[in-house]
């Protein structure tokens, strides 16, 4: 049976997205059957960060109303046999997401799969409670803002009360703190939270700590999971937290202001 991993937050544009891509990849590279669903119903941008929205035929909710089958709507990836897409509608509206129709996807999808991201739009309308409701565990994505924290807060109490967990008395869903847009200067300059100031608020168990960087935008305008950028700062973090959540100790990165050089210091590079 697969896990399932939802990837939410409280608000609209924290990573939500790069995040399920960059995760997806990312285990299907460490040899993981994954298959990573869009649940925006309406908006639709998983595809376009994975680089397959030319190749959209069937999608989620074409499977729920058994207008196509799994086998139909999922696109395998050009770059990991392991990992597959299914992509939301853009022309269908989110109350086409029904719960026994979500269920039912994702239990077929269970039979074949090691991992399901399901990655679920911003805040707490119908999209995002299904997305949430199976889950087993739940990446829970946040800027270092006040706002973006304070929302993510609230998303943990749904988290902990609407889930089919919750419904059945079973061991809770395992919530893990991804801090995106992180920025040392900004946090020494009293422009952003520090990571120990987020986590006082939320007492998550700390996944991973993603720099703000060009690279993610780069990746995303080529279609391309950020984590497949090696060389790039937000490329190796995204590694690191696939490496951590299979299990492996892996330092944190990325949480001080890089030390400057000599040359660095005297030419400002």
């Amino acid at each position: 049976m697969a896990r399932i991993i939802v990837v939410t937050s409280g608000k609209g544009g924290g990573g939500k997205t790069t995040t399920s891509a960059a995760i997806s990849m990312g285990l299907a590279l460490q040899g993981k059957r994954t298959a990573v669903i869009d649940f925006d119903v309406g908006l639709r941008n998983l595809d376009l960060i994975m680089g397959c929205e030319r190749r959209v035929v069937y999608d989620f909710v074409n499977v729920i109303n058994g207008e196509a089958n799994l086998n139909q709507a999922l696109i395998k990836d050009k770059r990991c046999d392991n990992l597959f897409v299914l992509p939301a509608s853009q022309t269908r509206d989110k109350d086409s997401l029904t719960q026994e129709g979500v269920g039912k996807v994702l239990e077929n999808l269970s039979k074949d799969f090691d991992y399901v991201v399901c990655d679920s739009p911003a805040g707490i309308e119908r999209g995002a409670t299904l997305a949430m409701y199976y889950a087993d565990d739940a990446v829970v994505v946040t800027n270092p803002e006040v706002s973006s924290v304070r929302d993510s807060d609230r998303m943990l109490g749904i988290l902990a009360s609407k889930s089919r967990r919750a419904e059945q008395g079973e061991e809770p869903i395992k919530e893990y703190l991804l801090l995106t847009r992180y920025s040392p200067q900004r946090v020494k300059l009293g422009e952003m939270l520090s990571v120990d100031d987020v986590q006082e608020i939320l007492s998550l168990h700390l996944l991973g700590v993603i720099p703000e960087s060009k690279a993610v935008l780069n990746a995303s305008n080529s279609g391309t999971p950020v984590i497949l950028d090696d060389k790039s700062d937000a490329g190796q973090a995204y590694g690191d937290v696939v490496r951590r959540y299979l299990g492996e100790t892996v330092p944190h990165r990325f949480l001080e202001e890089e030390k400057k050089g000599l040359f660095g210091r005297l030419f400002g590079g």
